[in-house]
């Protein structure tokens, strides 16, 4: 190999695997300050693509997550004021058999209508105040059912029925104009009351079905959500230990090669010495 002073080969070399030294140490030194092997495009584009349609699907099924947990309580709050109408209906009947014996005085019965009347109010306000975020299944203020999401497509729905349970309905056929007078209004509210019961008790059992399908549902899709964030974990997600090997060994790698540059140099000061006896 020739020696000149205008062209330094070793100190090329040197300098190229010192810059790629240098690259890699970014590169890991970028690994452990993001957490990540792949964090743009640039890194990988393939996978990079492919980490990006799976987090677009984590985020379509959080709000999916999001809907199904607003059916959960629109439906806890259905149910709690459903069995709160069942117990009355209960206490009702007692009532209603108690105003069916012809032996009662005027004020007793005036007494037991009193009280029947003002149960009647009471499954009104709670028919009335069974809503959470707007949604009210009890009082016939929502038509039909609510549906929600169920998938990250919005392809497709699950759904809530509305049970109404307002007085005078099709399920509690009771009137709230309903009176406990005489002892043959009395039996005549009866039947309506026994009617209402199996009704009431018809309408939550299939609203506790749904109740039950939703919360399955919900906890389905927490679950996928979790497999997919694991999956995009796996694909660019750093291992910060083999990352950590790694920067201790380009450190040692940047010195040895700065020290390689600097012999080589020193190399082109040889030629001062071939002058020096001229």
């Amino acid at each position: 190999m020739s020696i000149s002073v205008h062209t330094n080969k070793p100190a090329l070399v040197a300098l190229q695997n010192l810059n790629r030294t240098n690259d890699e140490l970014g590169e890991v030194q970028n690994h452990i300050n993001t957490g990540l092997k792949i964090a743009t495009a640039k890194d990988n584009a393939a996978v990079w693509s492919i980490a990006q349609n799976q987090r677009a699907d984590i985020g379509a099924l959080n709000a999916v997550k999001m809907s199904l947990d607003r059916a959960n309580s629109i439906a806890d709050v259905s149910m709690t004021a459903g069995q709160s109408v069942s117990d009355l209906l209960v206490q009702l009947k007692e009532k209603v058999v108690a105003a069916m014996d012809t032996s009662l005085d005027t004020a007793s019965r005036t007494a037991l209508d009193s009280e029947f009347k003002s149960m009647l109010r009471q499954i009104q306000q709670i028919t009335g105040n069974a809503a959470f975020d707007g949604a009210n299944l009890l009082n016939g203020s929502v038509p039909g059912s609510i549906q929600f999401l169920a998938n990250s497509d919005a392809s497709s729905f699950i759904t809530l029925s509305t049970q109404d349970l307002s007085l005078g309905g099709g399920i509690i056929t009771v009137p709230s104009t309903a009176s406990l007078t005489s002892s043959t209004l009395a039996g005549q509210i009866l039947t309506d009351l026994n009617a209402s019961i199996v009704n009431v008790n018809q309408a939550l059992g299939s609203l506790g079905a749904q109740a039950k399908q939703i919360s399955a549902h919900s906890d389905f899709v927490g679950k996928l959500t979790d497999t997919l964030q694991t999956g995009v974990g796996a694909l660019v997600d750093a291992d910060l230990a083999k990352e950590s090997a790694s920067l201790q060994a380009l450190q040692v790698q940047q010195q040895l090669g700065a020290q390689a540059l600097s012999i080589a140099n020193q190399a082109p000061q040889m030629i001062l010495s071939l002058f020096r006896g001229a």
